[in-house]
Order: C-alpha cells, then sequence, then structure tokens
C-alpha cells in the first residue's frame, strides 16, 4: 500500500491511530482523518484503516461502494486494537493483508473470512499481480472461475512456462486440483474449471469455464525507417501476434538498436503494452547475434544484420524465434520489421539443480533447495555423505538414487536421461557444491552437451563448526580471514598453497578431508602457529552421530587418532576458538549510525 488513510470515530481512538500512523509510515503515505473526509475522495483512496466498532464503518462504507475492482482496501479495527477486521476489496485490493500487517504490527489478531484464504487455497483474482502476469478475464469470468475454484470443483492445472508463479502454484497444488504440462492431455468433460498459465491461445472443447494467466515471456524487437509513421502499425503487430497463436499480454519487453532509441515508433509500442520494459541495445550487441534472416541493407544502415531479430533473441537470452523477422509497410516510405521470440528461462526444457544439502542436519537445507526438492522428478544424492531424511521431501513418484554406487558416465547417462524427457532433477550434494564438491566434472559435461542448469548453495561445514564451537572465526583487530584448506594427500597441493604456507598468516584455518593425514598435518602447522594454538576436531557436524574434541595443536594428532576420527571430519585450528576478548568493533560508538533508521 502507498496511500493509506486511517478514519477514527472518537477521540479515544486517537492514540491507537497515531501509533499505526508511526509503524506504517515507512512503507506508506498515512494520514489520519475523521469519518466525513471519506465523503468525495473515496474513488481516490488506495486504503482505509477504520478505528471503531464494525457497524459503524459498514454504514459509514455503504453508500460509496462499487465493485471489488474498484473500491479501496478497507480494514477495521476495534478501539483496543486486539481485532482487525477486512471489510472488503480482501483479495483484489489487498485488505486481507493489510489486516494481517497490522494485526502483527501491533499484536491483534485479524479476522479473514475470506473462504479461500481459511482453507489455504490460491486467490485467483490476485495471483496474476503477484507474479507480473496478466489476464483477459472478465470480472463476471473471474468470479465464475473463484467459485467453482474455492468449491474444489475438479480442476486441471496447464502450465506451458516455467517461473517463480508456475513453481508456486506446483508447490502449493491443492488435492482437487490436477496438473498438465500439454493441453492435448486434459480429457475433455472431466473438469468444472481450467487454468491454464502460458502466452498461447488456445481452445478447449466443451463448456467448462477456463481462466487464462498469460506470463510475461514474449519478447518483441522491432526496427524501422528514420521517423516511420505509427499509425496503425502497433495494431497491425497486435493482430499478427494473435494469427500465430500467442496473447500479446505476454509481452514483456520492447527492445531496438540505440539508434532507433528516439523513433516515434517505439514510443507507440509502449503505449500499446504498457508496463513492458524497454531494451536499447548497443550496434555491437546485436552484431554478436546470428539471425535467421540477415539483411545486407539493414548491416550497412545500423551495424546489425537483423535488428528486430537480434533484439529479439536478445532480450529473450537466446530463446527461440516464435515469430521471425516480419516486414511490414502500411503506407508509403514507412517500413518496418518486428519479431519475437520466447524467454529462454520460460521453456519447459529439462533442468539439473545442484543442491547443496548442508553438512547433516535436514533441516539446514535451504528453503530454495527443500522447494527443488519436492518438485524434483529425480533426485541424485551423494550416497552416504548426505542424509536419506532430505530425500523425504521427495514428491510421490520421483526417483531417488544414490550415486555411491554409480561412475560418473553412470550418473551422466541418468541424469540426461531425465534432463531429455524435460523434468526436473537435483543432484545433491552435502555441505555447499562449490567447497570439494566435485562438481566442475559435472557442469563441464552439462555445458559439453547444453544442458541447463544451476546451483542452490547450501551451508557449508565450516559455518556448521562456527556455530558448534560457538565461536566467531573473525575477531577484530586479531583474526580477519578464514581459510578453507586441505592436507596433501593422494590430491597434490599446488606449492603456493601447501598448509606450512598458509599458516603464516596464522589466520582461522579450516581444513577439510585430512583427518587420515592428522601427522602431516600437525607437523606442517606447528611450522608457523604456536602449539598451544586451540585447535578442534569436528566429526559429523550437525549429525545425531556428532562429535567435537577441542585441545591444542601439539596433541591435534593425538586427538585424531584416539577417537578413530574418519574422512567426514572437519579440522579447525585458530584463536577465534572460543575466543570472548575483545569487543567487537560493530558495536562502538563511531558505528552507532548503522542502526539508525
Amino acid at each position: 500500500m502507498k496511500n493509506i488513510t486511517i478514519i477514527y470515530v472518537s477521540e479515544s481512538a486517537l492514540p491507537l491511530a497515531r501509533t499505526l500512523q508511526d509503524v506504517l509510515k515507512n512503507d506508506a503515505n498515512v494520514e489520519i482523518c475523521r469519518r466525513h473526509a471519506l465523503e468525495g475522495r473515496w474513488a481516490d483512496l488506495e486504503a482505509v484503516v477504520f478505528i471503531g466498532a464494525l457497524g459503524i464503518c459498514v454504514r459509514t462504507i455503504a453508500p460509496l461502494l462499487k465493485d471489488k475492482y474498484s473500491d479501496p482496501a478497507v480494514v477495521c479495527l476495534d478501539s483496543t486494537g486486539k481485532f482487525v477486521i477486512p471489510v472488503v476489496s480482501g483479495h483484489v485490493g489487498g485488505a486481507n493483508a493489510l489486516a494481517r500487517s497490522i494485526a502483527e504490527t501491533i499484536g491483534g489478531e485479524a479476522i479473514v473470512t475470506t473462504q479461500s484464504d481459511n482453507e489455504g487455497l490460491w486467490a485467483l483474482d490476485t495471483i496474476a499481480g503477484q507474479f507480473g502476469w496478466r489476464t483477459e478475464a472478465t470480472p463476471a469470468q473471474m468470479n465464475r472461475a473463484v467459485f467453482a475454484f474455492v468449491e474444489k470443483r475438479p480442476t486441471a492445472l496447464l502450465l506451458e512456462v516455467r517461473d517463480a508463479g508456475t513453481a508456486f502454484l506446483e508447490r502449493t497444488r491443492p488435492e482437487h486440483v490436477q496438473l498438465f504440462y500439454k493441453p492435448d492431455d486434459i480429457p475433455s468433460g472431466k473438469f468444472g474449471l481450467v487454468i491454464a498459465v502460458t502466452p498461447r491461445l488456445l481452445e478447449f472443447a466443451g463448456n467448462t469455464p477456463v481462466l487464462f494467466f498469460r506470463p510475461a515471456v514474449l519478447h518483441l524487437g522491432f526496427g524501422c525507417r528514420k521517423q516511420c509513421s505509427t499509425e496503425g502499425i502497433p495494431e497491425y503487430i497486435d493482430a499478427r501476434i494473435r494469427q500465430a497463436g500467442l496473447s500479446p499480454l505476454s509481452v514483456a519487453s520492447i527492445g531496438t538498436i540505440e539508434l532507433k532509441k528516439d523513433e516515434p515508433l517505439l514510443q507507440a509500442l509502449q503505449n500499446r503494452w504498457p508496463g513492458t520494459r524497454t531494451e536499447i541495445y548497443a550496434a555491437d550487441t546485436l552484431a554478436a547475434i546470428d539471425v535467421p534472416n540477415p539483411s545486407e541493407k539493414a548491416l550497412a544502415a545500423t551495424g546489425s544484420a537483423g535488428v528486430a531479430e537480434a533484439a529479439a533473441l536478445q532480450s529473450a537470452g537466446g530463446g527461440p524465434l516464435l515469430i521471425e523477422k516480419h516486414k511490414g509497410k502500411l503506407t508509403e516510405g514507412n517500413d518496418f520489421t518486428f519479431a519475437l521470440a520466447q524467454d529462454a528461462a520460460s521453456l519447459r526444457l529439462g533442468h539439473i539443480e545442484i543442491v547443496g544439502a548442508g553438512p547433516g542436519d535436514p533441516e539446514l537445507v535451504s528453503v530454495r533447495g527443500k522447494r527443488f526438492l519436492e518438485q524434483a522428478d529425480l533426485i541424485l544424492y551423494a550416497g552416504s555423505l548426505v542424509p536419506v531424511e532430505l530425500t523425504h521431501y521427495a514428491k510421490p513418484g520421483c526417483t531417488v538414487r544414490s550415486s555411491a554406487s554409480m561412475d560418473l558416465e553412470e550418473q551422466f547417462a541418468l541424469m540426461k536421461e531425465f534432463y531429455d524427457r524435460g523434468q526436473l532433477v537435483v543432484r545433491l550434494h552435502t555441505g555447499d557444491p562449490c567447497i570439494y564438491g566435485a562438481i566442475q566434472e559435472q557442469m563441464a559435461f552439462f555445458d559439453r552437451y547444453g544442458m541447463r542448469y544451476h546451483i542452490t548453495p547450501g551451508i557449508s561445514a565450516f559455518q556448521a563448526a562456527a556455530a558448534a564451537l560457538r565461536s566467531q572465526f573473525t575477531i577484530p583487530e586479531k583474526v580477519q580471514t578464514i581459510i578453507l584448506t586441505r592436507g596433501e594427500g593422494r590430491t597434490p597441493m599446488p606449492e603456493k598453497e601447501q598448509l606450512h604456507k598458509l599458516a603464516q598468516s596464522q589466520s582461522t584455518m579450516c581444513i577439510y578431508l585430512s583427518a587420515a593425514i592428522a601427522e602431516e598435518v600437525q607437523a606442517e602447522l606447528l611450522q608457523a602457529y604456536p602449539p598451544e594454538t586451540p585447535v578442534a576436531a569436528c566429526y559429523k557436524l550437525t549429525w545425531k552421530e556428532e562429535r567435537i574434541y577441542r585441545g591444542q595443536l601439539k596433541d591435534l594428532a593425538k586427538i585424531v587418532r584416539d577417537n578413530n576420527l574418519t574422512l567426514t571430519t572437519l579440522l579447525v585450528v585458530g584463536d577465534a576458538i572460543d575466543n570472548r576478548k575483545g569487543l567487537s568493533r560493530l558495536y562502538a560508538h563511531e558505528f552507532k549510525h548503522l542502526f539508525r533508521n
């Protein structure tokens, strides 16, 4: 909410009104008024917080109400602030969200009566705005869809793209909703509602209501003759997009070359599709893009062999052209071209997500990592290094395999099998996959075959060690560096990274994969650290079997040997362990400004 009007009935409510104003003013413009202030201003208001009896609130606003798409959000509080009640425009206007926000702020209770909210169902009338989608549904069509949905009639959910919104729908899908990725797979006559997130213009047989959401995944590129007349061109392009079976509501951006940034046609297209991004590209950027329909004339005039196609492809991140270069000339001398591409990230192709599982405790996987595990079609996890409990997040039908008995070729073959079917693969690694995670060979394979992948970081063992040791690994004016390394075993260390050289800084050192060579590690470290330097041997951090042994550097090898510690042990060395001396500079007087609003 950008503008909130607080209405109070009696003087006794004024202190609460002022408290709300102080709390809300950081996020919105807030004014405090008496009841009569609503008359004549209703149509311009965004949100109203009414402090007083609900009956008085209802009688005050009743003559002013029009419909939920134009009325402001209205929230009613009793004068004690105990109850916060959305009155009108709960979803569309945001009254439900505002009520919850106010209740959390003042310690009250939000009384939300919207059925979809109380049953955890999607708010179909606001979800488009939440995820940057659009819809051509009329208010009557939307109301019909909302009624069918909250009545829990069998619903088909068609997702033809991939974005944050579709991931949310997949993750939170109610039991009465069946998921589809292709319209031909939806059986006719089985469903009482179809919800489709797609840029395509589709038709479904029968009288089943269909609610279309148009994701912003299409990128328009254009070029034109200098000072081209704009008359009829936006409408012409709109019609050609529709003829291609696509919705113009899914246009996300309009792109062109820098040479054309001041052309009237750019403004005309922006007016046709308000809210779309404008992308202006340098000539050398577009010249580097291979286009299917190059033009020597365009190259000579602009430096790009195809401005429209190149701009569309660049904006789409290399996604496919859905409309190749189309030439138009509605009046003499007013030539123009346009092309349309789909955002590469929105394509429902195979995807591999390399997820950091954390150090061992299943609850230490990130929220993002957990969501990928819940959505995955294949989870390939690193055997005994990753708790099997993490794979219990898998959805029904997901294939779960341990990679412990598989060589790299077998792992690649399995992942590619699922990838080529357009499915989601989660490669689950212990800790953070970028630290001794052995992912370089896998990424090289993915790159070689042009496979899409991404890395979700995880909590590493060194962070778990700091928490378990209750230690800050950086101490002001004493230790400001943390070194993550390993001893030299079967894998040689670069000469400049040998332990005795790294130890010269006397930083906090976290040594991975080195319990088996503890004697050699100790000998190297003693060349720089004093023998009394604190050490900790941390075995299976955050697992149920976690054990931690403290001591001094001169006894490190004995600690490891006497307790039969294995490869799942992290060795920590440095004066930061258990250090409580000194005051953090963050709390010194000269840093107090960091905590002021």
